[in-house]
């Protein structure tokens, strides 16, 4: 199904080979995504790269803090095209008025500094940005992980928030050029698979293995020809999961259409690799042997085919999450909710499918459910006026707005202990909505809208779209933008210096942070040992977001569900300091009597999944001052760390010389950093007075990069 190449290769009229008769660093400069990295370059050095992005894009849980954070050094105006959307606490039903009041914000601030609005239910952040800011050749930053429009000939990047605060300050986005990773498709799927069977696929193979980690994933060969353009984009955006920085695909006459469709054509153009392109790797996908795809909790790479899931519930489960042996029925694995959306799921051609498929047999009044979130207003009219929305309300789907929430957690959470088939883009602990430390427990796993419309049809056993024969309806797609004429701010160009920002009594600046001493204490307030912690982990999705412009707020919830004893910890180290006993022994080390004191966090392997600030903001908000870790999942997550001002240490033994309620003497980081070395002694005390000394290692940092750290945060270093 799929092949790993794990050494370099070259593409040469359309075949893969390992030999060549030009050098492979001249071969690497013919890919495509060289040429748009190059063409945004706007330092001299082509190996590290200071990039300018045509349009950034936030939704209603990062841009109040962006904007925020801008203002406090002196954003005057949007220098680019900024889009802010409305789409992850649409529903403004936790809180009271704080989600309204960030909306309200959201406007105002378009007004002022001449941005993008989008109002909730409008459209999903990556819906509107592929139907009408994406462009070949162009390159977009966004503050979600998600940002990927490279089917589109676009080549996005979703990172935390100070990211695109740089940007919106006329600053760069400053990265050592990345690998490019070739993805070579071939065949043609099969009736019945869909954009997210080839997306798990793809993922299943890629992650666990760390294929692409920071890497940017091109997608070349002739099965590109085979897929439609929303099936393209379902692929594209799921690219995310596998850790890649970013994907870029061949444009092709497909593409095209789209942006003919999208009245748009200006921005479309040819994009391939020249004649002979060099790939630090590649993958090579069979599309005609993709089967209908499950990812298990509690996570996208958890992958199975579904027929190898049905076949083997038991072992599989019982292995896996055997807290679903429940779900096991005589007639095969039974679930109780079915969802279809946001940015992956709610794509015209799913609901389509969907509802082809329900023509066979609809949901019924039992247990299972099904809702549907078509990601635009746009798509929502078209399906209205082709009859789908009507057939699949007729058939007992619930059909919402344009909205992201299932995704996170705020919307259809599933009853407790139940099991929910999402066509969305991930399935991490408690994402669903759930609360554990309430008694609350569910589960998510991922399919495509075909399967769990099939599943439907099948009263909730979990069923592969390929055991049923619908007559899929090939209809064409017609947008109409009246909607964004009628209802989104269309403002960039046009910022108002006068106009005044609308404040709720939720929307807080940023706590002010102080420069990084010479040496440093460090209180260890958490210490988590599994292989991966995930974002999510570190600062909870769900209803956790509507306090996400309060940034003391905010804090209070980081890691509670996965330590809930963190913020107790980190705030004693705050405001009650070294204890008498630490200090003593301390004393002996020679640390200076006005040492500065901070927590700190161990985490194995942190910050996969969202590009989300808050994880690394809170933190620094309780009092943080670094991170150690073996390795960090993503370079986003390691940035925002960077940007506020937590050191990404690294320490590569798994036998740690600390625990929780150690504190860490750090000596010479300051000096360190500024010299670019990388490494510094440290010695670990114990409550009894034990100590091991040892080194932690700095990560290899950019001029940028140091400064920031030196400084406190982005903050401090934009306003010196």
């Amino acid at each position: 199904m799929i092949q790993l190449i794990e050494n370099k290769v070259f593409f040469k009229d359309g075949n893969i080979t390992e030999k060549c008769d030009i050098p492979f660093e001249e071969a690497r400069k013919n890919t495509i995504a060289y040429g748009i990295l190059t063409n945004h370059n706007t330092g001299g050095d082509d190996e590290n790269l200071k990039i300018k992005f045509d349009a950034t894009a936030s939704h209603d849980i990062t841009y109040v803090g962006i904007i925020q954070t801008a203002r406090a050094a002196d954003l005057k105006e949007f220098p680019m095209p900024y889009v802010l959307t409305n789409c992850h606490n649409s529903l403004c039903a936790v809180g009271g008025t704080i989600n309204e009041d960030d909306h309200a914000f959201g406007l105002s601030a378009a007004k002022k500094y001449g941005g993008i609005y989008v109002p909730a239910h409008q459209a999903v952040i990556h819906a509107y940005m592929r139907e009408m800011m994406s462009g070949c050749g162009k390159m977009i930053l966004g503050s979600d992980s998600h940002t990927r429009y490279g089917a589109l000939g676009t080549l996005a990047i979703g990172e935390g928030g100070p990211e695109l605060v740089k940007q919106l300050l006329c600053k760069t986005y400053n990265i050592k050029r990345p690998e490019v990773v070739g993805v070579y498709l071939k065949g043609q799927p099969k009736a019945g698979v869909g954009p997210h069977d080839v997306a798990l696929a793809i993922v299943g193979a890629a992650f666990k293995k760390g294929f692409v980690v920071n890497k940017i994933m091109e997608f070349v060969g002739e099965g590109i020809a085979n897929l439609p353009i929303e099936v393209r984009n379902g692929i594209d955006v799921m690219t995310t999961e596998t850790k890649c920085l970013s994907s870029i695909w061949v444009t092709d006459d497909e593409t095209k259409r789209y942006f003919d469709i999208h009245g748009r054509s200006e921005d479309f153009k040819y994009l391939k690799p020249k004649d002979v392109a060099g790939y630090d790797a590649m993958m090579v996908v069979d599309l005609s042997e993709i089967e209908p795809m499950i990812a298990l909790p509690f996570h996208p790479s958890n992958t199975y085919t579904i027929s190898e899931f049905n076949r083997n519930a038991d072992a599989i489960i019982n292995d896996v999450i055997p807290e679903l042996k429940s779900k096991i029925t005589p007639y095969g694995v039974l679930a109780q909710q079915g969802v279809i959306a946001g940015c992956a799921g709610g794509t015209f051609d799913n609901l389509c499918a969907a509802a082809d498929i329900l023509s066979l047999g609809a949901v019924g009044n039992g247990e299972f459910s099904l809702s549907a979130y078509p990601a635009s207003q746009p798509e929502y009219i078209e399906l209205m006026k082709n009859g789908v929305a009507a057939s699949l309300l007729a058939n007992g789907v619930s059909l919402r707005t344009a909205f992201c929430g299932p995704c996170f957690g705020a919307g259809d959470v599933p009853s407790n202990g139940a099991l929910s088939l999402r066509h969305s883009t991930r399935n991490f602990p408690n994402r669903e909505g759930s609360k554990p430390g309430e008694g609350q427990s569910a589960y998510v796993a991922l399919m495509d809208a075909r399967s769990i419309a099939a599943t439907a049809v099948n009263g909730g056993i979990i069923t592969p779209a390929t055991e049923l024969d619908p007559e899929y309806v090939n209809r064409e797609y017609h947008f109409d933008d009246t909607v964004y004429k009628n209802r989104v701010y269309f403002g960039y160009g046009k910022a108002d210096s006068e106009a005044e920002l609308k404040f709720g009594p939720n929307i807080c600046n940023w706590p002010s942070q102080s420069a990084l001493e010479e040496d440093i204490v460090l209180g260890v307030c958490s210490v988590i040992k599994d292989e991966v912690t995930t974002t999510d982990e570190l600062i909870p999705s769900g209803e956790t977001s509507s306090f996400r412009s309060n940034p003391k707020r905010i804090a209070s919830y980081t890691l509670s569900r996965k330590d809930p004893e963190y913020v107790g910890r980190a705030t004693a180290v705050a405001e009650k300091g070294i204890p008498t006993a630490i200090r003593e022994t301390l004393d002996e080390l020679g640390a200076a009597k006005d040492i500065q004191v901070g927590s700190v966090i161990y985490a194995k392997r942190p910050g996969d999944g969202s590009a989300r600030e808050h994880a690394a903001s809170c933190q620094r908000v309780l009092g943080g001052l670094a991170n150690i870790a073996i390795e960090y999942c993503t370079k986003r997550y390691r940035s925002n760390l960077i940007n506020w001002g937590l050191i990404p240490f690294y320490f590569e033994n798994e036998e740690l010389p600390f625990d929780i309620d150690w504190f860490i003497y750090v000596k010479g980081v300051r000096s360190a950093i500024e010299k670019g070395e990388t490494q510094v002694k440290a010695y670990a005390v114990s409550p009894d007075r034990q100590i091991n000394e040892f080194s932690l290692t700095l990560p290899i940092l950019g001029e940028e990069e140091r400064s920031i750290l030196l400084d406190g945060c982005l903050i401090n270093f934009c306003k010196a």
